[in-house]
């Protein structure tokens, strides 16, 4: 196809033009079949002034392309996978926005032993875990927080109080212990809770209580619950009577310098014993 001359363009109608911007730009040009299909390759390297102003030039191409007998559908099929982008991106944004910030109180899960349940479960092992990310968002939400991000097993929520990091990882407990799970083997959850202040950007949280609760996390054993010592001098003013904490001393999380005081959230109906923190000292 020849390059459009300036003189050309100027002679044309703004009607012969999918996109015309506020500065009287004129874009995509449509008046005949071969720059129709030039305007259907070129949309999307277009930066158009508003999502208005995108869907009015898409509009006006397509009706073009159907006057002139071109079936564009290597473009509607990119224009699909660009608005499911584009709303991944919108919903992830809005959920941003909810997010705690200042001093934040993570709390992350994962299943012991999740590769021999998803062994033993076979193709029903995505439905368990439909169940198992139903119940932590419930006792999330219930207990006032909010969650980050899933990947695989894992889970993570956030709460600006502290103490309901601590409500949220019982009742979650207390939840897997008592619902009836399709596998042989007991399902149990690892929890960590770790308080920090990191950074919010536009897709979630960065910085290192990220990572410091994760490592907190992947110390622990199915059914217990641990706590950094940040989070644990953020919720002892505001304990249920029944729950106490054990400290299990300092510990050198793997990736940090310096080890951190761990404790062991502990509570009369959940059980106390464990083995040896999945940590070296």
């Amino acid at each position: 196809m020849a390059k459009l001359s300036d003189t050309k363009r100027a002679q044309l109608p703004k009607s012969a033009f999918a996109y015309i911007d506020s500065r009287g730009r004129r874009r995509l040009p449509i008046y005949d079949e071969a720059h129709v299909r030039s305007a259907l390759s070129r949309f999307n390297q277009v930066a158009f002034e508003s999502d208005a102003a995108r869907d009015q030039a898409r509009t006006k191409l397509l009706r073009a392309a159907k006057r002139f007998g071109v079936v564009p559908v290597g473009f509607i099929e990119a224009q699909l996978r660009t608005e499911r982008r584009r709303g991944h991106a919108d919903a992830q944004a809005q959920r941003v926005k909810k997010l705690p910030t200042g001093a934040v109180t993570f709390l992350m899960t994962d299943i012991e032993g999740s590769t021999s349940i998803l062994s033993e479960l076979g193709v029903d092992y995505g439905s368990f875990m439909a169940d198992v990310r139903r119940v932590l968002r419930e006792k999330v939400r219930r207990a006032g927080g909010h969650e980050v991000e899933v990947h695989a097993d894992d889970f993570l929520a956030a709460f600006a109080k502290a103490p309901a990091a601590l409500d949220a990882a019982l009742a979650i407990q207390r939840r897997m212990r008592d619902k009836a799970w399709p596998s042989t083997r007991p399902v149990r959850i690892r929890i960590g809770i770790h308080r920090g202040h990191p950074t919010l950007s536009q897709t979630g949280y960065i910085g290192l209580s990220v990572h410091a609760v994760a490592r907190v996390c992947q110390a622990a054993h199915g059914g217990q619950i641990l706590v950094s010592r940040s989070a644990h001098a953020a919720m002892t003013d505001e304990l249920a009577d029944d729950v106490t904490f054990r400290s299990l001393g300092r510990r050198r999380l793997r990736g940090f310098p310096r080890p951190d005081v761990i404790y062991q959230v502990q509570v009369p109906d959940l059980p106390k014993k464990f083995p040896r923190l999945r940590t070296s000292i």
